[in-house]
């Protein structure tokens, strides 16, 4: 599904607590399930999750009732939640996990009313140059913090071209820090280096927009350096108002915005006072 680990992680802390799956400790440790997936009902993994899929408390909530026994929606809700539990009951997590395999093949039609993202993920591909050396430029490139900082910039800038293409529409921009990922550095050869780079962020009233990317940092001279992104993007569903070309654009605005941002910041970084004064050895 591509979700955040920390997400992850309280997904399947709920499926132990329901004693759908056991958790094990240790260099071989993980999760894996207490019986076999045939006999594991999905009423069984949405309940975990969701709570049960029952009639507990009036259907009218907490106004006030005429009727001290039943109301007027007691049957019918009854049914339906009835109706609901008994389709979930009849269906295994074997039968999702060979559809869900089913697909990936590439075999069986989308349903009528699928919920399909309208925009899906586009390929991104763009590069800048950094006024530094390759050592320094990919010890930059180490500190999550600050590059979740170029990624928030990245979509503010955008929302801002956003707005003047779709005034009325919905925000790109969200209150949450990205979740981001970086890969451990491989060299390439003596003048090349590259690591995988992935971000997940939350917008509002919209699924999780995300980049999964290789960045290759390629040495240009001793005093430049090539950072060349390549990967897919998936730009948030607030983009339903938007045409695909509208939407591309939106999409390189973002990644030109974040390279950018990259190479500003290193060079800011290697041209700072302090570094300077580190690097200019004792005074004549």
């Amino acid at each position: 599904m591509g979700v955040p680990q920390t997400y992850a992680s309280q997904i399947l802390a709920d499926l132990v607590r329901a004693g759908l799956a056991r958790s094990k400790a240790g260099r071989d440790g993980g999760y894996s399930l207490t019986r076999m997936p045939a006999a594991i009902s999905m009423l069984e993994v949405v309940e975990a999750g969701e709570g049960p899929l029952r009639s507990e408390r009036c259907a009218l909530g907490e106004g006030p009732c005429r009727w001290d026994a039943v109301c007027p929606l007691h049957e019918s809700w009854r049914a339906a939640t009835g109706a609901m539990r008994a389709v979930l009951a009849g269906i295994t997590l074997a039968e999702v996990a060979a559809r869900d395999e089913e697909l990936e093949r590439g075999e069986g039609t989308a349903p009528p009313d699928s919920h399909r993202h309208a925009h899906r993920s586009l390929s991104v591909e763009d590069e800048v140059q950094v006024e530094c050396d390759l050592r320094t430029t990919l010890m930059q490139l180490q500190e999550e913090v600050w590059l979740s900082h170029c990624v928030q910039d990245a979509y503010a800038e955008m929302d801002t071209l956003r707005a003047r293409m779709d005034p009325g529409g919905l925000s790109w921009i969200s209150g949450a820090s990205p979740a981001l990922e970086l890969t451990p550095p491989v060299e390439s050869n003596g003048e090349a280096v590259t690591r995988g780079l992935v971000w997940a962020v939350m917008t509002p009233g919209s699924a999780e927009s995300r980049l999964e990317s290789t960045l290759e940092l390629r040495s240009l001279d001793p005093e430049r350096t090539l950072i060349h992104l390549s990967g897919r993007f998936r730009p948030p569903i607030t983009a339903l108002t938007l045409d695909d070309e509208q939407t591309a654009r939106l999409t390189q605005a973002a990644i030109r915005a974040f390279l950018r941002g990259l190479a500003t910041g290193i060079e800011s970084q290697v041209g700072s006072p302090l570094r300077q004064l580190q690097g200019a050895g004792p005074a004549k």
